[in-house]
């Protein structure tokens, strides 16, 4: 899910670059554009996503791989023993 908003953000910050170049130019305070500020909110969006993924995989994706090397292992050691 993360990773789909992080894609989903990046895509919005694309579109809005092709298709509204006046809102993407447009100056909010001090000389910061509202497409420079959005650009650098890629940054943070990027690394909460990465946060996300590594907490998801952790929590679910390595106990399944954990548990898919101990049968493999298991499945080998029999095989040998044959």
């Amino acid at each position: 899910m993360a990773t789909l908003t992080a894609l989903g953000y990046f895509l919005l910050f694309l579109l809005l670059s092709a298709f509204a170049p006046g809102l993407m130019t447009s100056e909010l305070t001090g000389g910061v554009s509202t497409g420079l500020l959005l650009g650098l909110l890629q940054v943070p969006v990027m690394c909460l996503a990465i946060v996300l993924y590594e907490y998801t995989a952790s929590r679910s994706v390595d106990p399944m791989a954990d548990r898919i090397r101990i049968q493999t292992e298991l499945n080998a050691r029999r095989e040998a023993a044959r």
